[in-house]
């Protein structure tokens, strides 16, 4: 199957003066669009040409994994965005305090991670195998849907996010995402995540031609069929 870059889900002005729109432009167009282009070819005649982007996570190494992965990571980064402010929902937000002690200590946790993650990478906040949330940080390509952990939100602090906006200043890019965070979209998982095996299919992927669809039906699929 051919992979496709996906329309962001806002204007590319939508974020500034937050994230300029020649951020996006060059993030979205050049740099997101380049993972997806590079994986295509790579897949081409290959055994992954058939595989979804999450089989092919799993199941390669080198230049495959590395497009693919990246390919997923900015997926879900878009998604991660909102040019609306939103807040967790009441249930997220109280496993939120029960985590981490407070929203306050969530956040200086989470900006530290995202800041302190030494060269390229992600910082995202996840569900683990048992449904606790963790603050995880990967280097380059890595994402946490190689270990079978539900992503909820991700920073993205390679330097192509922000140095056109904030050179070299990635605390004040972090401090920037956090005001960007699309609550709504990571509430949504949230709440979904627990509540699998009583629906047919993630209200949070009501879009067809969002691949990120794609992504929601096999974690609905791995949650019916472990239960």
């Amino acid at each position: 199957m051919k992979h496709r870059l996906p329309q962001l889900p806002y204007k590319m002005d939508a974020l500034a003066p937050y994230i300029s729109e020649e951020t996006l432009r060059y993030h979205h167009g050049k740099h997101h669009a380049g993972y997806v282009n590079k994986l295509n070819a790579l897949i081409e005649g290959t055994e992954y040409e058939e595989m979804s982007l999450e089989q092919i996570i799993h199941q390669s190494d080198g230049a495959i994994f590395n497009n693919a992965a990246q390919t997923f990571n900015h997926n879900f980064y878009w998604h991660s965005l909102s040019p609306m402010k939103t807040e967790p929902s009441d249930p997220f937000r109280r496993a939120i305090e029960e985590t981490f002690g407070s929203m306050d200590a969530f956040k200086e946790t989470f900006v530290q991670a995202a800041t302190g993650q030494f060269g390229s990478g992600w910082a995202w906040l996840v569900l683990d195998q048992h449904d606790r949330l963790l603050i995880e940080t990967t280097s380059n390509a890595h994402t946490p849907i190689e270990h079978h952990r539900t992503p909820l939100f991700v920073c993205d602090v390679w330097e192509h996010a922000y140095y056109i906006d904030y050179r070299n200043e990635r605390p004040k890019y972090v401090e920037t995402f956090w005001d960007l965070i699309n609550w709504d979209y990571a509430s949504k998982i949230f709440e979904d995540k627990e509540h699998l095996k009583a629906t047919t299919m993630l209200p949070i992927c009501n879009n067809p031609d969002d691949p990120m669809c794609e992504y929601f039906d096999e974690l609905l699929h791995q949650d019916m069929t472990s239960s």
